[in-house]
């Protein structure tokens, strides 16, 4: 298929079905990830992958119970996947500093789409989560209090039987060329 039909295949999935996923395909994708670009090739993430079904339950508990009562199609992913921010090389450290620019979210928002659209390539579906209750998805998971989560992400495979549509910018309401207009 082409970049852009692999692009348009990949949205975010709230709805999986229970069949377990091979590793072989989220070793793929991890793959891909792994061959994301990073500013001074810094690579400034570790992919925590959890397929045991109690952990899911256990940290999607952790994640979204309590005053974080939502996204609770988590439970039902059959593979949570969690991206911790790692130490940056210090040239990369350095430049964010002096531009003022978080060059290693950016880094781990590479390397996160990577593994969705390999994802999307394996025919399986992606949400990508940043807001849940990483204090206590870090003590289920044994992530060292001083690292930081920063993404988790659900893979599976979908229930749904087709792309929904979806609402987004125009072309021209979205870019220009060579003045911002």
């Amino acid at each position: 298929m082409s970049f852009l039909d692999l692009v348009n295949k990949r949205y975010s999935i709230r709805n999986y079905k229970e069949t377990p996923v091979p590793r072989e395909k989220i070793d793929r994708c991890i793959e891909a990830a792994r061959l994301a670009p990073s500013a001074c090739n810094s690579q400034p993430w570790k992919f925590v992958i959890v397929d045991d079904a109690e952990l899911i339950k256990d940290a999607a508990t952790a994640a979204f119970t309590g005053i974080l009562d939502f996204n609770h199609f988590v439970f039902k992913a059959p593979v949570l996947v969690l991206i911790v921010s790692e130490r940056q090389k210090i040239s990369a450290k350095f430049g964010s500093i002096v531009k003022k620019k978080n060059f290693s979210l950016m880094d781990i928002g590479i390397a996160a789409e990577h593994f969705c659209l390999q994802a999307a390539e394996e025919d399986l579906g992606t949400c990508m989560l940043g807001w849940f209750n990483e204090k206590k998805v870090k003590k289920v998971l044994s992530i060292p209090a001083l690292k930081r989560v920063e993404l988790m992400i659900s893979i599976g495979f979908s229930a749904d039987e087709k792309v929904p549509d979806r609402n987004r910018k125009t072309i021209n309401q979205m870019s220009s060329y060579n003045k911002y207009s």
